[in-house]
């Protein structure tokens, strides 16, 4: 399942589902929050139609008797991506008025994998006890910092290894990346996927 919520940072979430396309026996649930759609639009020049045209099926943020609001429906994990604090907050507290903190809820109660790519800096005292919360009760908070040592060269390359990196948390298998393998010589050593070096 993905989220996107109105956090900057949409590309996180059209790239989770570009990537997840390429990925054998994976259906992509996605649910888009109100605050999403404007990000989309500004950030994208897309609109959240545009952007469930990505997904295998895309439930509506309000609808609170979907599939996925229930345990009973099987999903591997969930990633939100951007998540925002104020969807942060709700996770923590256990607050699900919308259908992204309800899926998220029931990833926690049956203790299966939730990813949040927060999107939000500086952060407060405040923001730093919700993410020791959301973390207790079983959450991985992954906010989107670029792996620098992975030479990006654009945009894409350093969001594109994040989504990998929290698809990996999740335990889905995705794209080839570039991967850290140590210093050899003063040298950095990297790795393919595959175990090749780059």
């Amino acid at each position: 399942m993905v989220g996107v919520t109105g956090a900057s940072g949409a590309l996180y979430g059209l790239r989770t589902l570009e990537l997840l396309r390429d990925v054998d026996d994976v259906e992509t649930h996605l649910v888009v929050s109100k605050g999403a759609r404007a990000t989309i639009k500004s950030e994208l020049d897309m609109t959240s139609a545009d952007l469930a045209d990505h997904a295998d099926v895309c439930h509506s943020d309000s609808n609170l008797g979907a599939s996925i609001a229930s345990g009973s429906f099987h999903a591997d994990g969930m990633l939100v991506a951007p998540c925002s604090v104020k969807t942060m907050s709700g996770i923590a507290n256990s607050y699900a008025d919308n259908l992204i903190v309800r899926a998220a809820d029931v990833m926690l109660k049956e203790r299966r994998r939730l990813v949040l790519l927060l999107r939000e800096t500086p952060l407060h005292i405040g923001h730093l006890r919700l993410m020791t919360q959301v973390t207790e009760a079983g959450a991985v908070v992954m906010p989107p910092v670029p792996a620098l040592y992975a030479h990006p060269q654009s945009i894409r390359d350093m969001v594109d290894f994040t989504v990998v990196r929290a698809l990996d948390l999740i335990g889905v298998q995705g794209p080839s990346i570039t991967r850290w393998s140590g210093i050899e010589n003063d040298a950095p050593v990297m790795l393919t996927q595959e175990g090749r070096r780059a």
